[in-house]
């Protein structure tokens, strides 16, 4: 049976400063990123093209991000037409958190252990938003779920995964991840009318 994960990674068109608090429920979507396991495709969708994500989502064995649990999926929550908490999911930053005591950014993880980062910042992807440069808010967006998938596939086969700390020196943590029994799972339908 072909693996059903599924990586995202989501840019708003605004900022948290725009809408006067921490809560991403606020945020609006500018485009989401998405790696497919299913088709081993690499896809972005805008917050026109969401409706035709959502099945892929439910049909999914788990939605893998960083910092989805805590950022992504709740700034989404308010364009599903379901509970996107239904869905199994997996957040690398929480489950680094969980080990090691603190929060970690993605690019930090990204260069110790794959020796290569994101390609830039949030807030680059906001202004790409407002300048009208969809093509390079979508590879902006691709890369960090690109990096994304590249730290999990690297968790899944090693155990574990590095950082420099504070000092510069490298760390290794371990991040016991283990792949999704796909005979356990089943599709959620959550969006289709019933």
């Amino acid at each position: 049976m072909p693996r059903r994960e599924v990586v995202f990674d989501i840019e708003t068109r605004n900022t948290f400063q725009d809408v006067g608090a921490y809560n991403p429920a606020l945020l609006q979507v500018s485009v989401v990123g998405v790696y497919f396991y299913e088709t081993d495709t690499f896809e972005a969708f805008f917050e026109e093209d969401l409706p035709s994500m959502w099945p892929r989502f439910e049909r999914s064995d788990r939605l893998i991000g960083y910092n989805s649990n805590g950022f992504d999926i709740p700034c989404l929550q308010s364009y599903y037409p379901g509970d996107l908490t239904n869905l199994p999911s997996l957040d690398l930053m929480f489950e680094l958190q969980k080990h090691l005591g603190f929060r970690i950014k993605l690019d930090d993880v990204a260069q110790a252990t794959l020796g290569v980062g994101k390609s830039g910042h949030g807030l680059q992807a906001v202004d790409f938003w407002k300048k009208g440069e969809l093509e390079k808010l979508k590879d902006y967006c691709l890369q960090d779920v690109k990096v994304t998938r590249d730290v999990y596939e690297y968790a899944l086969e090693h155990k574990e995964v590095k950082f420099n700390d504070r000092m510069g020196q490298l760390q290794t943590v371990s991040l016991p991840i283990d792949p999704v029994d796909a005979s356990q799972t089943s599709a959620v339908n959550l969006s289709l009318g019933i």
